[in-house]
């Protein structure tokens, strides 16, 4: 288990950063102007999506063209059909683009995430910030229509998240994917909820979340960060696993009696 930021004790109101030279300037003014700092440090979200949507939307908007020209001088019923199947293909090009460009955009960003107790004020955070705005782009827009398939295995591998075997995803509900890992012949069910990561007392712990070699979580169960499910543990449906839990091996967790 990778050892937590040391600031236990940090004033999480303090506006002076305890970082030394640049980057203690810079956390400095994050927190003193909060809200201006975020706008400006998480502006640059919006132009990644831009990028990634922009590339994405590349081939189906070529397959359009293509069809048009190809059709427009047939009669109307076949020249729009080819235009609607057209626009059904491009979006499906679209999805399977999307999961191989936003990995490649999360993989070029510099700051990376990794566990920590911070507050939400804090450069560390940043970097969560964007690798969870990119997962979500795709979650939002086409990864809940590939659930379980190889594409969202494939999706998640490439966001860094650890997959061995036979493992079986059947949710996108997933955050943090580059902290997640999961063992061999592991089952998410349907809607289940992955974070790596969990508040209190103003500060954001981000953490590690670790599903051991043939362990099952049931439909909506929720699974926060600082979480180990043993091996062939068997999570209950719409349980919730809080923070600092350990499932024991061969054993049932449930909220319910």
């Amino acid at each position: 288990m990778p050892k937590l930021n040391k600031n236990k004790f940090e004033d999480i109101h303090a506006k002076k950063s305890k970082k030394k030279g640049f980057l203690g300037i810079v956390e400095t003014f994050v927190r003193s102007f909060r809200n201006l700092a975020f706008l400006i440090f998480l502006a640059p979200i919006g132009l990644l999506y831009l990028i990634c949507l922009g590339v994405s939307l590349t081939p189906g908007v070529a397959l359009y063209n293509w069809a048009d020209q190809l059709t427009l001088h047939y009669h109307p019923v076949i020249h729009f059909l080819s235009l609607g199947f057209s626009i059904g293909a491009g979006y499906l090009l679209y999805g399977i683009t999307l999961i191989l460009v936003v990995p490649l955009v999360n993989f070029l960003i510099p700051l990376k995430v990794r566990p920590c107790k911070m507050t939400w004020y804090s450069l560390e955070v940043i970097g969560w910030y964007y690798h969870n705005a990119l997962t979500q782009l795709v979650r939002y827009t086409f990864l809940e229509l590939v659930n379980p398939t190889p594409f969202n295995i494939i999706f998640f591998k490439l966001m860094g998240m650890k997959i061995g075997k036979g493992v079986v995803i059947n949710t996108s509900n997933i955050s943090d994917p580059c902290l997640i890992t999961l063992d061999d012949y592991v089952t998410i069910g349907g809607s289940a909820t992955l974070f790596a990561h969990y508040g209190m007392k103003g500060y954001l712990v981000i953490s590690t979340l670790h599903v051991k070699k043939g362990a099952t979580i049931g439909l909506k169960a929720s699974l926060f960060g600082d979480v180990v499910i043993g091996e062939n543990a068997m999570v209950a449906p719409h349980s919730v696993v809080l923070p600092k839990t350990r499932v024991e091996d061969n054993s049932t967790f449930s909220n319910f009696n």
